[in-house]
């Protein structure tokens, strides 16, 4: 059987981790990755950078049926990139990446674009829309639902029926407990224990987790 053709969007750190992902699953061929201008010519993990997303059709009309990966970790920036190639190229599709050690409950939806690192967990009934990233070791338990281009990082817990918004990212070792809503753009920090709900635009931490500030669309997290 034929791999399916997958250019990724990216060459840092993050493409480093979706690169393996992809390799690991033996299901895909990496075909090319894209970027910026600046970053033509070269390489991550033996994988050139060949152009930017302007590429996109070119590349298509090589290879028909290739799926595209925006390896990009910010969420903002996730979700412009997306936007863009489909302005270029309205009918792309987008690849989803599943680390081979990740664990997929039943009746799991994962979203196209979404990556599952290694060590992680999403448990039943759990819905993650499009563009997401469930980080390594990330625990994501049953009946969640987690908005688009929102991040779950490495070593974070969520527990059951926990509703996150859109944009919004759950920061490295935090804990967020079972029946919690966390609104749009909203940042919960590293090691955080959020006991209460969220609205949108907020940044919370804490031990249990406060509001701290507001926060602006597009404002860096990482």
């Amino acid at each position: 059987m034929s791999k399916q053709p997958v250019v990724i969007i990216g060459s840092s750190g993050h493409a480093k981790v979706v690169i393996d992902i992809f390799e690991k699953q033996g299901t895909c061929e990496i075909i090319s990755l894209l970027g910026e201008e600046k970053n033509i010519g070269s390489e991550c993990l033996g994988y050139s950078v060949t152009g930017t997303e302007e590429s996109i059709p070119k590349i298509l009309s090589k290879h028909p049926s290739c799926k595209a990966f925006v390896a990009i970790g910010d969420n903002h920036v996730r979700q412009k990139v997306t936007a863009k190639l489909l302005s270029i190229s309205p009918t792309l599709e987008f690849a989803i990446a599943i680390h081979p050690s990740a664990q997929i409950g039943r009746n799991v939806h994962i979203g196209n674009g979404t990556a599952v690192m290694a060590g992680a967990i999403v448990n039943s009934g759990t819905t993650i829309a499009d563009g997401c990233i469930v980080n390594t070791s990330a625990s994501v338990d049953h009946d969640c639902n987690i908005g688009e281009y929102s991040a779950i990082l490495p070593g974070a817990t969520i527990g059951g029926n926990v509703i996150i918004g859109s944009s919004s990212v759950v920061c490295i070792g935090a804990v967020v407990k079972q029946g919690i809503v966390i609104g749009n753009n909203t940042v919960i920090g590293a090691g955080a224990l959020l006991l209460e709900n969220l609205g949108d635009n907020v940044l919370a931490y804490g031990s249990p987790a406060k509001v701290v500030k507001s926060r602006v669309l597009g404002e860096r997290y990482l």
